[in-house]
């Protein structure tokens, strides 16, 4: 599956919280290690989208949520809606909490429910599809970079690189850097990019451009051409605001095969 048309987070990013990145990160682990915790994104993309918080202002009502929830979770292969979130409330009752009428996001995230619904949403969209054998972690690290969601792809790559050994382990680390590089510029942070970018070109330089993994060959050439572009530019700066011409230079890809 590719999310890769017009990523919504190509684009400077404020920061999240400590506590809604930990919100994302637990549920993503959850979802890498089984494709069946997918689902757990469900309930906060419906919950805190702007459409959902301003018809129903005081809490949906469950109803309504697992009316919502249902279209949603057929596409991952959950036929029972309502065992689906008794689950989600017990494993992470941080999700919801009652209102007056029904549910409603719960308050550590309800303040940034809006940006919270659409990251989750997109995680979801990027997770799905992904073929659930041992291709799955790559296949979703892939897509989650290609959505630009940088963050999140380096801790799908993680979760593979920590098992790893050799040269795998090596290119892995390689892309993780990259990842982690895109993630930096997402917020303008010069060194961290030009760090971790450096690290990433002497990791990946003997591979020319393709890693072979026991569950494909992604090709990164692309990923190699758009940092050493970067970095060169980046090496030219005076100020910070020169940064924004970043998101004018190509956005780069991975495929796997």
């Amino acid at each position: 599956m590719s999310c890769a048309t017009a990523p919504v987070f190509w684009a400077r990013q404020h920061r999240l919280p400590q506590p809604l990145q930990r919100f994302i990160r637990d549920r993503l682990e959850m979802a890498l290690m089984n494709p069946d915790e997918r689902s757990l994104f469900v309930w906060p993309t419906i919950l805190g989208a702007p459409r959902m918080r301003e018809a129903h202002p005081a809490g949906i009502s469950e109803a309504e949520l697992l009316s919502q929830a249902g279209r949603m979770l057929a596409a991952l292969g959950v036929v029972d809606p309502a065992q689906a979130w008794r689950k989600t409330l017990v494993t992470f009752p941080d999700t919801a909490e009652k209102g007056a009428t029904g549910w409603v996001p719960q308050r550590i995230w309800a303040p940034l429910s809006a940006p919270l619904s659409l990251r989750c949403g997109v995680i979801l969209l990027a997770l799905t599809g992904q073929p659930e054998d041992e291709r799955y972690r790559l296949g979703s690290g892939v897509t989650l970079f290609n959505t630009a969601l940088y963050h999140e792809a380096h801790h799908a790559l993680e979760s593979l690189w920590v098992q790893a050994s050799g040269d795998l382990k090596k290119g892995l680390q390689g892309l993780i850097l990259i990842a982690a590089g895109f993630y930096h510029q997402q917020h303008h942070d010069a060194i961290g990019m030009i760090s971790l970018w450096q690290d990433a070109l002497a990791a990946l330089a003997p591979l020319e451009g393709e890693l072979t993994t026991p569950w494909g060959t992604l090709d990164c050439a692309e990923s190699l051409d758009a940092v050493e572009q970067r970095i060169s530019w980046l090496r030219t700066l005076d100020a910070e605001a020169a940064l924004d011409g970043l998101w004018e230079m190509p956005r780069p890809e991975w495929r796997l095969q």
